[in-house]
């Protein structure tokens, strides 16, 4: 019961502290850390341990699939050298860094305990950076970057950790298995994620009962990740293959209602989930008080500062010089088409300035074995991780927001451009079905809406901006629609329905605004950037 009780009480702390980081303009993950953190400084408040492995499946694998699910195979192949550098390079370059930062400070520290540390550090978190840039609206182009960053740098990461934390329990490290490792957790897991996926969309392919469908939807997703953590492969390499090809075999055979039903779940429970993580991400701080002694903490809080400046410097610094390689390359390889695909000095501020760490940073630190046999520099390598992440998604997160502004980024209206596109696309392709099957009243009146449909997007798309007035089809709709809505309210006011027809007639008000030129139409309330993520 007393857990049942802190859950309600970490969301009740965590909704209050969404809401009023909405109203001030900073992403909630800095919010929920530091309400998490002031938290565990009052007196009497209960400590709150993690368990490591269950806070990686339970936080990372359905944050992990669900942005994995909107990445876009092409953009991320565009943009492939680029995510190399971030995801791999910089990774490494993070570790050692880092490594002979503590070695240099901390006295008796060894190379394999300050490459474990290096290698907790060195990779930003998907849920922090995907919640932190939803809202944020970058160009197309950084929220690529970004996202894909954060689908692949742990699995590099966690490899070396692997290794390292191997090789300061034993004393010794074999350099020769680490490429069949490599191969086999990353390799194995894209394929386990192919051949999950496939048989999951096989074994649910007829069930048509919405919950069942939704829960199968999350028991899966635990499942993929168990099963790699069992195997010994990439549970984040395998949550990741699985999760894309699953959205790209999906959609076509999932109805309106199975994918209405999903958003809204998978919605909330990625917000919950983000809730927790990051208020007992702030909780972990009285832990890591009571732990260290009065004598260790001078050297102790030198040598975490010193790992929090060296994982922002080492990121600012690689990517600005990749930046000006890759402007220098581009112009003097292809002088025609650098303009275009050259990284920008500002891109590249904002790319630098949003590694936020999140709770696979901690979860590894707290997997560390303890007791009087446990991992050396245990409690060391734990604070240095907290204030890390605390000081990441705190100094970063909150801003983030406005170094876009004053930089001028803005959303480059691509995605927006191929909306306009895909909608006009549909439209004529429903057009030329309706040719086919003759002259029907019925079928008169649903051209009629589909060539309005076309016009529309053709209006948009050649010249109208946010700002313009609405289409005059997207304001009618939203008229008609609020107008039955009003109605059926007022039908179930005065007792003429009941509430289950009420609740009947209203799924299909929601269908008809749902598909309405209202929902699709990206403007000043919904755009393509802030409408909830495709997920199965």
């Amino acid at each position: 019961m007393v857990m049942f009780e802190l859950v309600i009480a970490l969301l009740f702390v965590g909704a209050v502290a969404a809401l009023w980081a909405s109203r001030l303009g900073i992403p909630y993950p800095a919010m929920l850390a530091l309400a998490g953190a002031a938290l565990a400084l009052i007196p009497g408040t209960q400590p709150v341990m993690l368990d490591p492995q269950l806070a990686l499946a339970l936080f990372v694998a359905p944050v992990l699939l669900d942005a994995a699910y909107d990445a876009s195979p092409r953009d991320l192949r565009a943009n492939l050298l680029s995510l190399i550098s971030l995801a791999l390079v910089l990774v490494g370059l993070t570790v050692v860094a880092v490594a002979i930062v503590a070695h240099k400070l901390v006295p008796g520290l060894g190379w394999a305990v300050a490459i474990t540390l290096g290698a907790i550090v060195a990779p930003p978190d998907a849920s922090a950076a995907t919640a932190v840039l939803r809202r944020a609206r970058p160009p197309h182009r950084l929220l690529v970057l970004l996202e894909g960053e954060s689908l692949f740098n742990d699995a590099s990461a966690l490899l070396i950790y692997r290794f390292a934390v191997g090789a300061a329990m034993t004393g010794s490290a074999s350099g020769w298995s680490i490429v069949p490792t490599l191969l086999l957790t990353c390799g194995g897991g894209v394929i386990a994620g192919v051949v999950l996926a496939r048989a999951f969309i096989w074994l649910t392919s007829r069930i048509d009962d919405i919950p069942i469908s939704v829960l199968l939807q999350f028991v899966g997703t635990f499942a993929v990740w168990l099963l790699a953590n069992r195997l010994a492969l990439s549970p984040i390499i395998t949550v990741v293959s699985y999760a894309m090809t699953i959205a790209q075999r999906v959609p076509a055979r999932v109805d309106a209602r199975h994918r209405i039903a999903s958003y809204a779940v998978w919605d909330v429970a990625v917000f919950v989930l983000n809730v927790l993580a990051f208020v007992l991400i702030g909780l972990q701080l009285r832990t890591i008080l009571t732990r260290i002694s009065s004598s260790e903490w001078y050297p102790y809080a030198v040598c975490a500062t010193a790992v929090c400046v060296t994982v922002i410097l080492v990121r600012f610094v690689w990517v600005m010089l990749y930046g000006a390689g890759m402007r220098w390359w581009l112009r003097r390889a292809r002088p025609g088409k650098a303009a275009k695909r050259s990284p920008t000095t500002g891109g590249g501020l904002i790319v630098s300035w949003s590694g936020m760490r999140g709770i696979v940073t901690l979860a590894a630190a707290l997997a560390l074995p303890d007791g009087p046999d446990g991992f050396p520099y245990r409690d060391l390598i734990i604070l240095c991780a907290f204030s890390v992440v605390l000081t990441t998604l705190v100094l970063q997160g909150m801003t983030l927001r406005p170094l876009l502004a004053l930089l001028g980024l803005k959303d480059d209206g691509s995605v927006e451009r191929e909306i306009k596109l895909a909608r006009a696309e549909t439209a004529r392709t429903a057009l030329r079905a309706f040719e086919r099957e003759g002259q029907d009243p019925a079928l008169s009146i649903l051209r009629s809406e589909y060539q309005a449909r076309v016009r529309s997007a053709e209006q948009s798309a050649g010249g109208s901006s946010a700002g313009d007035p609405e289409p005059r089809l997207t304001s009618l709709q939203r008229h008609v629609v609020g107008l039955q809505r009003h109605m059926l309210m007022d039908l179930r006011a005065r007792h003429v329905i009941g509430d289950d027809a009420f609740h009947a007639a209203e799924e299909e008000l929601d269908l008809l605004e749902l598909t309405a030129d209202a929902r699709i139409r990206p403007g000043p309330e919904i755009s393509a950037l802030d409408r909830p993520p495709a997920r199965e």
